[in-house]
């Protein structure tokens, strides 16, 4: 028997989903692909003005691409929210919402571009299995999304400086601001 994670626990504990409930995951998903576009171009302008390259122009295709993808499940729910209200979906919406916040804070913060990738492929993840209307689907992106966010440091912990070294294994580009 599987173990009951706490993305489990709070789906089968979730209320259904009203139109200002879906309009404020909209918001939120807005919000992270906004502060997405931000991080990858105080990347490109490094590659600017520098002589080492704070991200490859794959990367930043890859990111870009990601981002688009982002708003595209925003706008998907902005369009539908009434609809998706209206189908009786159950979601978690408070604990949504609260780690599409702190991946936004995250992602303000990253540091390689690999790590970016990664936790908007978990949001974008998230969003698609709220528009298909897939609890089951929502349960592995929620957990993958906690994994990746819980992975990073605290904005706390971070340094005031977001000056930043070369990756060591060369596991990725590292994106300064």
């Amino acid at each position: 028997m599987k173990p009951t994670t706490s993305a489990d626990t709070a789906v089968t504990s979730a209320a259904a989903l009203s139109p200002a409930d879906i309009e404020a995951l909209a918001d939120s998903l807005s919000d992270n692909a906004d502060a997405l576009h931000k991080r990858i171009m105080a990347a490109i302008r490094k590659n600017a003005s520098t002589a080492g390259a704070a991200i490859s122009h794959a990367e930043a295709q890859e990111l870009f691409e990601q981002e688009i993808a982002l708003r595209q499940q925003a706008n998907s729910l902005y369009a539908d929210a009434t609809g998706f209200a209206a189908r009786g979906a159950a979601l978690p919406v408070r604990e949504l919402l609260d780690l599409a916040v702190r991946a936004r804070e995250r992602i303000r913060r990253i540091d390689r571009a690999k790590e970016l990738a990664g936790i908007a492929s978990a949001l974008f993840n998230a969003a698609a299995a709220i528009a298909a209307l897939k609890p089951e689907a929502l349960v592995p992106a929620l957990e993958d999304l906690k994994e990746h966010v819980q992975a990073l440091p605290d904005t706390d912990a971070a340094s005031d400086t977001d000056k930043l070294t070369t990756p060591s294994s060369g596991s990725g580009h590292r994106m300064e601001t």
